[in-house]
C-alpha cells in the first residue's frame, strides 16, 4: 500500500462547519465554477455520499463515503478505477475559527505504474487540497 499525504492546510472555520460541509458531496459543487480545473477534470457528479468525474488520460472517477466520524474524519473509497484506493480527510479544529486539514490517499498501485505517476500524485494531492480550502473559504464566508 502506497500512501501520500497533503501538507497541512489551514480553514479559517470551526471543525464542526467544515466537516459538515465536507460530509455531505453536495456542498462541494462550487469546485465546478474553478476555471483551474477546466483542463483536468470534467463531467463532475455529487450527491451526499458520492462523487464521480472525468480526468483526463485517466477516465472516469467516483469517491464514495464509507465512514464520517463527526469532526474529524470523512474516509472515501474509490470506485471506478482498477486499483484499490482510499482517501482519508482528516479535521483538528486549533481554535474556534481555525480548522486544519489533511488529506491522505492510499492505494495499491503497482511497481511499473507507481513510477509513472508518483510525482503526480503527490502534486495531486497539495493541489485538491488547496482547492478544497479556496473553496471552503470562500463558501463559508459568505
Amino acid at each position: 500500500m502506497t500512501t501520500y499525504e497533503s501538507d497541512i492546510k489551514t480553514i479559517s472555520s470551526s471543525g464542526e462547519v467544515v466537516f459538515n460541509v465536507l460530509s455531505d458531496l453536495n456542498n462541494l459543487k462550487k469546485i465546478t465554477e474553478n476555471p483551474d480545473l477546466n483542463d483536468k477534470v470534467k463531467d463532475l457528479e455529487f450527491d451526499t455520499d458520492t462523487c464521480s468525474f472525468t480526468v483526463s488520460g485517466v477516465g472516469k472517477v467516483g469517491f464514495r463515503i464509507i465512514e464520517r466520524e463527526p469532526n474529524k474524519i470523512i474516509h472515501f473509497k474509490a470506485e471506478h478505477l482498477p486499483v484499490p484506493v482510499n482517501v482519508i480527510v482528516e479535521l483538528t479544529e486549533i481554535a474556534e475559527n481555525s480548522t486544519e486539514m489533511k488529506l491522505t490517499l492510499k492505494a495499491e498501485i503497482p511497481t511499473m505504474i507507481k513510477m509513472m505517476i508518483d510525482k503526480k500524485l503527490k502534486e495531486g494531492m497539495n493541489t485538491f487540497a488547496d482547492l478544497l480550502v479556496k473553496a471552503l473559504n470562500s463558501n463559508l464566508r459568505q
